[in-house]
């Protein structure tokens, strides 16, 4: 199989093509279409479908109704052509996902994990999981989501709360040079010579997208990045809300303006470690009276109700400060008992609107997979090849 050449992909140009024909489905769109929509010339749409159909990503999907001339030949997105993996390197389980072009999840492996064993053991399992998943075909690109602080740019991890083991990982490198050894390693003898070619460059420091053993490229963010991510490409552009994340810990991803918002520094989003309480509980980030160490304290102590107050309060803050439309709820804290904390942090805001007098903005539960963050960092390799 051949190798897809993720820098010709990303080409703004590329991307609009391959984005309208991921919406068309499998019924197909014209040359002539991709052309009026993309404002390209029809040479240059020909020139763009062509290649791809060469990488084995578009294939012809038959013909359409005349419109008083020579029916339009349709393109169509070969789903199954190429794959990204996804993993959620949380601190008890990894969860990866491989998920087609199309943005579907075609398989799925889940099973303990210490993030407390050292980074050097999680990258290892985390390159075996993902040699056991992808199969065989062309593998785009791995992403990889973990609770933060992260530098997404760097691919580095800064001080997890709990883990300091991880502070300045190069996680993105290290797991980039694993995934090279786990996915040769898993290829018959004859192929492994020619895997080592299979690599082709990235521009900004990647590897390219492999058929056999090379490296793939290996993108690193938060784990409420990831999931923010992949529920802004299920929304209208322009809209703006908080994913909240209850879990091992407690964090948010941004979306605003219908894009990830991580912050100049990348650290937007560390929702958990505000203070809400100046005498608290001490919190394992060296503070007191976090959000998370109350909210997580409450449900140790099996207050959902109370750990729903508590929870609420935070995103109410949070509401107020970013002026967003709605707030969605996810996580395993979350999913113990979704009803009351959709209700615990609906109150929230309800008070929070009756004393501003302003709208009040509504919270809801994440809805469809329950693999949302590894699918998010699925997304992190698949999002700009279609533009997003």
């Amino acid at each position: 199989m051949r190798n897809v050449n993720l820098s010709g992909l990303r080409s703004h140009n590329t991307a609009r093509v391959l984005g309208l024909l991921r919406a068309a489905g499998g019924d197909g769109v014209s040359r002539l279409e991709l052309a009026e929509r993309t404002g390209l010339t029809p040479q240059a749409v020909s020139k763009i479908a062509a290649r791809l159909r060469e990488e084995g990503l578009v294939a012809g999907a038959g013909r359409g109704p005349a419109t008083g001339g020579k029916p339009r030949t349709l393109l169509r997105l070969v789903p199954d052509a190429a794959h990204a993996v996804g993993l959620h390197l949380d601190r008890d389980r990894l969860t990866a996902v491989l998920v087609d072009l199309a943005g579907v999840t075609v398989a799925v492996r889940t099973g303990p994990l210490d993030l407390g064993a050292g980074p050097a053991h999680v990258v290892a399992v985390a390159a075996a999981e993902v040699a056991a998943l992808r199969g065989a075909g062309t593998l785009m690109g791995v992403g990889a989501a973990m609770p933060g602080p992260l530098d997404h740019v760097a691919g580095v991890p800064h001080r997890v709360t709990g883990f300091p083991a991880w502070d300045g990982f190069p996680l993105r490198d290290a797991l980039r040079d694993a995934l090279r050894d786990a996915l040769r390693d898993a290829l018959p003898a004859a192929s492994r010579d020619a895997s080592e070619e299979a690599v082709e460059g990235v521009a900004g420091g990647g590897a390219g997208a492999v058929a056999g053993g090379g490296a793939p490229p290996v993108v690193v963010d938060k784990d409420t990045n990831a999931a923010a991510l992949a529920l802004a490409l299920r929304e209208p552009g322009g809209s703006s809300f908080a994913y909240v994340h209850a879990g091992t810990g407690l964090g948010a991803g941004l979306v605003l303006g219908g894009a990830v918002y991580r912050g100049a520094r990348t650290g937007a989003g560390e929702f958990g470690h505000q203070t809400v309480q100046l005498d608290g509980a001490p919190c394992g980030c060296g503070g007191r009276g976090c959000l998370e160490a109350l909210c997580l304290a409450a449900v140790a102590r099996g207050d959902l109700d109370g750990a729903a107050r508590v929870l609420g309060v935070g995103v109410a803050n949070l509401a107020g400060l970013l002026d967003i439309d709605r707030v969605l709820l996810g996580g395993r804290v979350v999913a113990k008992a979704p009803e009351r904390f959709v209700r615990g942090v609906g109150a929230a805001l309800a008070e929070r609107a009756r004393r501003t007098g302003g709208p009040e903005v509504p919270a809801a539960l994440t809805r469809g997979t329950p693999h949302l963050v590894a699918e998010g960092a699925a997304q992190l390799v698949l999002a700009p090849v279609f533009g997003r």
